[in-house]
């Protein structure tokens, strides 16, 4: 007799994968819009990225989707900017690799360690610069600008009303919404946002009537960078945790041990596969989707093989052409609005981080590994060893993570 997580792959679960889908939608074309890559391969490396980790995982299929990770959102607007797609691309695959290193030494020591090299005190602020330093992207764009600013797309009191709007239906559906509503926040605040734009006629169909119904992704394969590969790699460990949170999350909601079957160091063997390929391919990192977790929860659908509908159809649009056009049309502003919220969100769960792990900020020992990640990634401090450059987040958490293992332990005891 199989069991509710049980991989069961039915005709009839079609329907309620590809309303996981659109759970995940929102969020999956956000990265790629915002960065410059394409929605199209997006979507591509998400379905196939789940399928991958299935594949992966197939002793025991945890019910999640994977799909474009938010915490490569600053490095990859930076990395395009420095040494374009395919230089980037390097970099994200070796955040893949860098996953796989992982999930080698959990096979080999266990996942304690993790804890040891990532405590809280250096994972929560280095997630809290990932959010800060977007913040100007983010008002820079909700006032109808380019991210760095230099350009006004939209007029200010247009482009304000549009981001307003997108922010506040935004946070309205995901404080008041019910159901399955709750989980669209993202999606219900673009279309919000979307339908302010039309009014204003600031929506331009241009891309979409250029489209062809049916086009092949614009795949890129990577160039070899060792600067983009020393600068992203050291933010991978935010989403590595983000990953051991993902499956404790799913292990509670299903009722089914996954950090002991198939075990941590298979899932994140899968997210490597997963985020590597995705790299090979011109497509964001992938990571868990806590929004269709949060679906599996309301809807008690346990089945595995429900994500490989879902990923089955994320392939599939991918070959729309007229899906990637008609999302070039989202003006600026109604991405800004969104962001406004998204970015401090990233800075607040940095902040959660801490303040769940009890990190003791009087202890000298702590509030020195935390101002100086903040300080060091938020201010931009670039340190070059040997001609390649060290800056930003990367940067930060290196040091966050050198000074926890060289500090020494302090003998003052929190009250908590």
């Amino acid at each position: 007799m199989l069991h509710k997580t049980d991989y069961n792959f039915r005709l009839r679960d079609s329907i309620i994968g590809l309303q996981f889908l659109f759970v995940a939608f929102g969020a999956l074309v956000l990265v790629p819009i915002l960065t410059g890559l394409d929605p199209n391969v997006a979507l591509f490396t998400a379905g196939f990225g789940t399928l991958l980790f299935q594949l992966t995982t197939r002793e025991q299929i945890p019910p999640i989707f994977l799909a474009s990770s938010f915490s490569f959102i600053a490095p990859i607007i930076y990395g395009l900017k420095t040494w374009g797609l395919a230089g980037t691309m390097c970099g994200l695959a070796a955040a893949g690799l860098f996953y796989f290193f992982l999930s080698v030494l959990v096979r080999v020591k266990g996942s304690d360690f993790l804890h040891k090299i990532f405590p809280a005190v250096v994972v929560g602020p280095v997630i809290m610069t990932i959010g800060l330093i977007l913040s100007p992207v983010a008002v820079n764009m909700a006032m109808g600008k380019t991210g760095d600013g230099a350009i006004v797309l939209v007029p200010l009191n247009q482009a304000m009303m549009v981001s307003m709007s997108a922010l506040i239906v935004t946070l309205l559906v995901a404080l008041l919404g019910k159901g399955v509503l709750k989980l669209l926040p993202i999606l219900c605040g673009i279309i919000a946002g979307y339908t302010v734009s039309l009014i204003l006629g600031i929506v331009s169909f241009d891309s979409v009537a250029k489209a062809a119904w049916f086009a092949m992704p614009n795949f890129v394969t990577p160039e070899w960078n060792l600067e983009a590969i020393i600068y992203i790699l050291p933010i991978a460990i935010a989403p590595a945790v983000e990953h051991v949170g993902g499956i404790l999350t799913i292990s509670n909601v299903t009722k089914t041990d996954y950090l002991k079957k198939p075990g941590l160091k298979t899932t994140l063997l899968g997210d490597a596969i997963a985020t590597t390929a995705a790299s090979m391919l011109g497509g964001p990192p992938n990571t868990t989707y806590s929004e269709v977790t949060g679906a599996v929860t309301i809807t008690k659908a346990y089945n595995p093989a429900i994500m490989t509908w879902a990923a089955i159809f994320a392939i599939v649009l991918a070959f729309v052409g007229k899906l990637g056009g008609l999302l070039a049309t989202i003006p600026v502003p109604v991405m800004g609005g969104i962001l406004l919220l998204l970015f401090g969100i990233i800075a607040s769960i940095g902040l959660g981080t801490m303040v769940r792990e009890k990190v003791d900020m009087n202890d000298p020992r702590n509030m020195i590994i935390v101002s100086m990640i903040l300080v060091l990634a938020i201010g931009g401090m670039v340190v070059d060893m040997g001609g390649v450059a060290f800056s930003g987040i990367g940067l930060g958490a290196i040091v966050g993570i050198v000074l926890n293992l060289v500090l020494p332990k302090g003998h003052h005891i929190s009250e908590q």
